[in-house]
């Protein structure tokens, strides 16, 4: 549990001082396992979302999955709607899809990130969610987009 009460079965890590260049808002990163499959828990606070970005990766490598574990957040593909993330929520990304996830504007939200490995797997980090586009979405949890 954080100090703001919010319960997570992962750790929180530590500030995600690495990445914090592609976020919008304050996130953190707890590494779970390295290896050919890293797994990280990626916590964001209410509010913080990555910028769009592409994963890229050839031979099976570059799908990105992310499993939320607690929280609420939003997941969406480029020219799709937003997917609302609660915990137990399973998305998976296809290798070369536009996207960006994170916390809901008043709420919490953490979630396991892994890539399947493969040849030539990278991200590239893309334009921020625009303020206007993320503050349209519905803030509570129990709203749809």
């Amino acid at each position: 549990m954080t100090e703001n009460g919010f319960d997570q079965i992962f750790p929180l890590g530590g500030p995600n001082d690495g990445y914090a260049q592609y976020f919008t808002g304050r996130s953190y990163l707890a590494p779970l396992t390295d290896g050919s499959m890293p797994v990280s828990n990626v916590t964001f606070e209410p509010g913080c979302r990555n910028n769009w970005h592409i994963h890229h990766g050839t031979d099976g490598g570059g799908d990105q999955i992310l499993l939320c574990t607690a929280g609420s957040g939003w997941y969406q593909a480029e020219g799709e709607d937003p997917i609302s993330l609660e915990p137990g929520a399973v998305v998976r990304v296809p290798a070369g899809t536009k996207h960006w996830h994170g916390a809901k504007a008043d709420r919490w939200f953490s979630h396991l990130a892994f890539i399947t490995p493969g040849d030539g797997v990278r991200n590239e980090w893309l334009e921020p969610v625009a303020d206007e586009v993320y503050g349209r979405l519905p803030k509570d949890s129990g709203e749809r987009a």
